[in-house]
């Protein structure tokens, strides 16, 4: 009775571990790209990095959309930093599929956002490239 009773529950364990992970066949990564900066720029700089993982967590609770922080000043991020040309704030969208992965660099969407201050266009315009760019 114990044996079988264990035995259900690690399957019942392992089907709920596999339904959370993302997807292997095709899933977004989100990568935000953040300075080390002064107080003022870090502040607006985490702002932004909150709002976008917020968007995210909010809109995609699947988990076919993950959001990634990338420190510039971290050596061992070298080579996607190079990879995607990042500077602060540059946010990057990566498809993963079995073949290969494909990005679209969505920066311009903060710098938007950092003229206008419209959070709600920036949720909007945001979910709306990723659901675009899932299909």
């Amino acid at each position: 009775m114990k044996k079988t009773i264990f035995l259900l529950f690690t399957a019942l364990f392992s089907t709920i571990l596999l339904w959370a992970q993302p997807s292997k066949g095709k899933y977004i990564e989100v990568l935000y790209f953040k300075a080390n900066l002064a107080c003022c720029k870090a502040k607006a700089c985490n702002a932004i990095e909150a709002d976008i993982q917020s968007f995210v967590a909010k809109n995609f609770p699947k988990g076919n959309v993950t959001f990634t922080e990338i420190k510039l000043i971290e050596e061992s991020n070298k080579a996607i930093i190079e990879k995607y040309d990042a500077q602060s704030q540059t946010v990057i969208l990566v498809k993963h599929n079995k073949k290969k992965d494909v990005s679209i660099n969505v920066s311009d969407l903060v710098k938007k956002y950092m003229q206008d201050k419209n959070k709600e266009d920036l949720e909007k315009t945001f979910v709306l490239k990723i659901n675009e760019f899932l299909k």
